[in-house]
């Protein structure tokens, strides 16, 4: 008995290895596998991309923890103009019976292997796609619309279908859950998958979802247009310091982070430069460009209100959006999908005539605002929406304007809590980082969620310096906010409570 049980343990690896190359032959609707092999434990390092990073050899890999898994090449082509490339990993060992997709960042055009990385490590079977195209720009959109449709929705679409597919090939049995995890183009990502394919997921997680509005020509607008209106990023700090001396209080307590942007009405106007311009002040026409960043955006001629603009606090990532040139992501949105036009030149935008042609839907078609979630609830599905309160990329308020849309659509908040939840980060920023606690176990809380029906009454993040964390809170369930209890250290979480400001 002892003998066969050592010999069952010294054919496993032989065993895996077999059934990852026999995937090849595995035969797939409008895809292909063109390759399929064991990679041993700690001998993953991601491909050389040609800009420097990745590579064979490549010193401190990040990836010298992964357990052994076998990973899969697939093509995938479910039209005649698609060119989709994923990868899917299945671990070896310990698989937890659970598939979790992960998104991308910007304009995609690579495999998300960091973000797949951490999928693995916890157990899961776990994908990634190019989404149709290689390298971060949008170039790829002109006059190809079927391409800009594989990276809207369909690339990821396909390859999950595909993956459960190949899971179930690989382990005899489909996975018992299916996860998506993605921030920026991953949360819209994850939206567009609730929104239409709700069968595809069991659960969600969308960060910072990057539905994409003229908020780059906004700010360019207000910065880049006339003389004298840019702000270099050496007053970003002198901005930041008297939004918190404004705002930082409004919560009841004075901690050096804002709970709720939307209360917060910033004047700028207390620090015109009284003398010299310098970097501690604005000048005249310095303080109008901060007001126009933090209005929303409106037509000049009806003054309907268009999408909202960043939030307060947002104001030391400015130079994102700032200038001194308008994000490279939406200037290839209206180079080459909207005017398709390489040439076009942003400081032609009319925020009244243009902004009708920049919504149209062809040109839009990655955008994910359908309020309609009924379907993905009917399914029993889960939605854990994330946003930092201080991301300079994209707004918070949107991503607000969003769930509210979603429980008006459904019957009201309450009707939805069960099953959608919207988690607000103050002081962190995009998808990360920031002067908040920004470090929390999404993957953690959606698994309990969806699993063992643990609904999120709180989710605990963590802020570190040097390695060391230094400051923790509880993150709330919207409206709810972080309460001091009156009592103890405010860099600990215990001493907070969720409540209705």
């Amino acid at each position: 008995m002892r003998f066969l049980f050592v010999f069952a343990v010294a054919s496993a690896p032989l065993l895996a290895a077999t059934q990852c190359d026999n995937l090849t032959t595995v035969g797939l609707d409008a895809a292909i596998i063109t390759g399929a092999e064991v990679v041993q434990a700690g001998a993953f390092t991601p491909p050389d991309t040609g800009n420097g990073r990745g590579g064979r050899g490549a010193a401190n890999n990040p990836y010298k923890d992964l357990p052994s898994f076998c990973r899969v090449h697939v093509n995938l082509k479910p039209n005649s103009d698609s060119d989709i490339k994923m990868e899917l990993w299945l671990p070896v060992a310990g698989w937890n019976q659970k598939y979790e997709a992960v998104g991308n960042g910007g304009w995609a055009g690579v495999i998300s292997y960091s973000a797949m990385a951490d999928a693995l490590r916890s157990g899961y079977a776990t994908s990634s796609t190019d989404t149709g195209h290689v390298g971060g720009r949008g170039t790829f959109a002109l006059n190809h619309p079927e391409k800009l449709i594989d990276f809207a929705w369909r690339s990821e679409h396909e390859m999950t279908v595909q993956s459960k597919k190949i899971i179930e090939n690989f382990y005899g049995n489909k996975p018992r859950l299916a996860y998506w995890n993605g921030c920026s183009t991953g949360g819209r990502q994850g939206l567009k998958e609730a929104q239409k394919f709700p069968d595809d997921y069991d659960g969600i997680i969308a960060g910072a979802p990057a539905n994409r509005t003229a908020l780059a020509l906004w700010v360019a607008s207000a910065e880049l247009k006339e003389p004298g209106a840019y702000i270099p990023p050496a007053k970003y700090p002198a901005i930041h310091k008297t939004v918190l001396d404004q705002c930082d209080a409004l919560d009841g307590l004075k901690d050096g982070l804002i709970q709720d942007p939307t209360r917060c009405k910033v004047d700028p106007k207390v620090i015109e430069c009284k003398g010299a311009d310098n970097d501690s002040c604005l000048t005249a026409a310095q303080v109008e460009t901060v007001k126009k960043i933090y209005a929303p955006a409106t037509n000049p001629r009806t003054g309907q209100k268009l999408f909202p603009s960043l939030a307060p606090g947002s104001e030391l990532g400015w130079a994102v959006l700032g200038g001194p040139e308008p994000s490279p992501i939406i200037l290839d949105q209206y180079r080459y999908v909207v005017y398709k036009d390489p040439k076009w030149d942003w400081k032609t935008f009319d925020f009244d005539k243009d902004i009708t042609r920049s919504e149209v839907p062809a040109y839009v078609v990655m955008n994910s605002t359908d309020p309609n979630l009924a379907p993905f609830l009917k399914h029993h599905g889960k939605l854990l929406l994330y946003h930092g309160l201080s991301d300079p990329n994209i707004t918070p308020i949107g991503t607000i304007d969003y769930y509210k849309s979603v429980a008006d659509t459904l019957g009201g908040a309450a009707k939805i809590s069960d099953s959608v939840r919207l988690f607000l980060e103050p002081g962190m920023g995009h998808c990360g980082g920031g002067e908040g606690p920004n470090k929390m176990d999404l993957e953690g809380t959606l698994d309990q969620w969806v699993d063992k029906g643990v609904v999120p009454d709180k989710i605990i993040a963590s802020h570190s310096t040097g390695g060391k964390v230094d400051r923790t809170r509880p993150l709330c369930p919207y409206p709810q906010i972080a309460k001091y209890k009156g009592t103890g250290s405010v860099d600990e979480a215990a001493n907070f409570t969720c409540a209705v400001q």
